[in-house]
């Protein structure tokens, strides 16, 4: 079902841009990772002189039927409420967006609570009422699971069909990092308890209860860690398998991928699990408050560019994010070289 092709890095553009920024005026690898983030972008983009003016965050919202096991801080209802509140532009990443720019696309690919089909600006991709107990059995079906993930690459198709040129990934569901960290722990083989943070706010006693669900839920469903497919299917979430699809379609389009927090993370391991090359598309935009974050990037081998302690998700970190890849763009592609400025470079 997932079988698309994903371009390689266009080495012939990463080298023109790696000339370009030795010429511009400036020491040599003076400007630190700003270099580095500018000649990514363009093997991702083959293009030597990349722009990355038309930027959006996709937001994939899901309920979980774990969050019944009381592993969340919040109640469910607040997924349903937090869409609503995108939808009216009131939330931190939609502020976030004004400022960079970026357009905001919110999916339904699996809140419990249904929405006005009528309502303005949300996408109706719902593919159940939320997942199952992964704490009593299986989170979704291996359909299900194929189906939230066409969804994200179909929403990634109509994003840029409007033209895009980076895109960030964010997530809305209560409960969601639990299935987040059962998906880290079965992946890279670490004890539930060394991947697993507080999420909205837990106690010690909660963070104690949640980590017992998470053990529970792996003993249950045995996710086979070589199988990213199976991984999902058993301890995953709908928006976790939605945003694994936009990342899949969008290193297809070779658009990079802005990879937010903790979740957008189980998100990128399942996608560079399904198709390994997605990696070469992806950037980590923090490094979040959630512990098991660290062993996520230390998996993947990237690098975050902000460390803000951040724990809110939606996206917020990932459109922060958009500012320096954009700076990294216009410095390559605006800077004076050497010989156009007329100055010395001995």
């Amino acid at each position: 079902m997932i079988d698309p092709t994903i371009p390689p890095l266009d080495v012939v553009a990463a080298q023109k841009a790696k000339a370009r920024q030795k010429n511009l005026t400036k020491p040599p690898e003076s400007l630190g990772w700003l270099e580095e983030i500018s000649i990514q972008l363009a093997g991702m983009k083959a293009d030597p002189l990349p722009d990355v003016k038309r930027k959006a965050v996709i937001i994939m919202a899901a309920d979980h039927g774990v969050a019944l096991e009381g592993v969340s801080a919040f109640p469910v209802e607040v997924t349903s409420q937090m869409v609503m509140n995108f939808l009216r532009g009131g939330a931190a990443v939609n502020v976030l967006a004004r400022q960079a720019g970026a357009g905001v696309t919110i999916v339904d690919i699996g809140v419990v609570a249904d929405f006005d089909p009528s309502l303005p600006g949300l996408l109706h991709y719902k593919v159940s009422r939320g997942t199952r107990n992964m704490a009593k059995g299986p989170a979704m079906t291996r359909r299900e699971a194929e189906k939230a993930i066409a969804v994200g690459m179909d929403v990634l198709a109509q994003v840029a069909e409007k033209g895009l040129d980076l895109v960030a990934t964010g997530d809305m569901g209560i409960g969601n990092t639990t299935p987040s960290s059962a998906i880290v722990a079965v992946i890279t083989g670490l004890p539930v308890a060394d991947v697993t943070g507080r999420g909205t706010g837990l106690n010690d006693d909660g963070l104690a209860h949640k980590i017992d669900i998470i053990e529970q839920a792996i003993a249950l469903n045995k996710p086979n860690p070589k199988d990213a497919l199976d991984v999902l299917c058993k301890v995953g979430g709908l928006e976790i398998a939605g945003l694994a699809g936009v990342m899949i379609a969008a290193a297809s389009r070779r658009i990079p991928v802005v990879v937010d927090g903790f979740i957008s993370t189980a998100a990128a391991m399942i996608a560079v699990g399904l198709v390994p090359d997605v990696k070469n598309y992806l950037f980590s935009a923090h490094n979040s408050v959630e512990i098991g974050h660290r062993a996520m990037l230390q998996y993947l081998g990237l690098n975050p560019l902000l460390d803000l302690n951040l724990r809110l998700g939606e996206g917020t970190g990932a459109v922060l994010a958009f500012h320096l890849i954009e700076a990294a763009s216009r410095i390559l592609r605006e800077m004076a070289t050497f010989a156009e400025a007329g100055v010395s470079d001995q």
